[in-house]
């Protein structure tokens, strides 16, 4: 992976302020493919009697996961963004554990790319949930365009 690709990546993840709030923190960047962890914090807890994250906090990270492995595609992607994302909770993240998002962008065409991503905890044995989604694809203007 460029060094180029793994800073454009982390500047995406930088710029969204919900990101930067969660925590998360870019893993690994490759074509393609990122990972993504959130560690757990009281804050997004979302079950006070079982301490278990908010499922929106997971969907935030997976969301984000997904974009990351959408602009590492490739060398022709400048930006992207959600056109759909469905997400299957599992099971709860077990607390106080980091979680991690894997999400790989498998299919471009030429407006579209296709990603599916699955989240773990340490307890990683079963996921705590998986997600499939499109995104958009823009392409840099072209020199002189």
């Amino acid at each position: 992976m460029s060094t180029q690709k793994e800073q454009l990546a982390r500047q995406f993840i930088e710029a969204i302020p919900h990101s930067r709030a969660l925590s998360m923190r870019l893993e690994r960047i490759e074509d393609g493919v990122a990972e993504i962890s959130m560690p757990y914090d009281d804050r997004l807890v979302g079950d006070p009697v079982n301490r278990v994250i908010h499922g929106g906090a997971v969907s935030a990270l997976m969301d984000t996961c997904c974009g990351a492995a959408v602009m590492s595609h490739g060398d022709t992607l400048s930006a992207t963004a959600t056109i759909d994302l469905r997400i299957d909770y599992m099971r709860p993240a077990t607390p106080e554990q980091r979680i991690r998002a894997r999400a790989e962008c498998y299919h471009v065409t030429r407006n579209v790319a296709f990603v599916r991503a699955t989240a773990t905890d340490d307890d990683d044995a079963r996921p705590v949930a998986t997600a499939t989604g499109a995104f958009t694809v823009e392409r840099p203007k072209e020199q002189g365009a």
